[in-house]
């Protein structure tokens, strides 16, 4: 359910679950945790999911026993946002739940039209994993991350670019060509430039 493809440097993951919402278990977060580890020789990884979503967050029967407030979820975003090379979210459809950690842990988020972005803890009755208040509200400042986490807000594409929590909306047809677009400089440079300058940029 999780896919890896590796070419000349660029890592593409993709969740491949579509027929569950690309939900995520517990098993999948663990090996979508260990690649990221495995990534430090990578000089760019893609994020991305299979289908029109790119994930409704945690898989409900799991959720319940445990895997809400499970450490993977902060050992999967940690992961991400500790790579050197340049990580892009290319979000296939909406962002549910706990999914927002990997992705608000990427450097770049480019997103379809039709997605729609929300995080319902507070009705769920879980808190958010420790670093994704603060990520969010790094990108969107505090008032619009509360807006989300403690009004419950689903925000749309449009929203989200507004707000600064995406960085480009893209069709479709041109998603995946448009992060490899983001990614190719990063690609052909010598890992030590690109790494200092992600260092630079904090």
């Amino acid at each position: 359910m999780i896919e890896l493809t590796q070419d000349g440097g660029l890592w593409t993951v993709t969740i491949n679950n579509p027929d569950k919402a690309n939900a995520l278990t517990e098993a999948m977060l663990t090996e979508l945790a260990e690649i990221a580890e495995s990534a430090t020789e990578a000089k760019a990884l893609i994020l991305t999911g299979a289908g029109k979503v790119f994930s409704a967050g945690a898989d409900l029967d799991e959720a319940r026993a445990g895997l809400a407030t499970s450490d993977v979820w902060e050992r999967l975003s940690g992961a991400i946002a500790a790579l050197p090379c340049l990580t892009v979210a290319a979000l296939n459809g909406t962002l549910a739940g706990g999914a927002n950690g990997m992705v608000l842990a990427c450097d770049i988020r480019i997103a379809v039209p039709s997605a729609r972005f929300f995080y319902p803890v507070m009705k769920l009755g879980f808190l958010p994993q420790p670093s994704d208040p603060k990520r969010m509200a790094a990108l969107i400042g505090p008032s619009r991350t509360k807006m989300i986490l403690m009004a419950g807000q689903k925000i749309s594409a449009d929203e989200a670019y507004a707000f600064g929590l995406v960085d480009r909306i893209v069709e479709p047809d041109l998603l995946m060509q448009t992060a490899r677009d983001l990614v190719a400089d990063s690609v052909a440079a010598e890992p030590r430039i690109a790494a200092g300058i992600a260092e630079l940029c904090g």
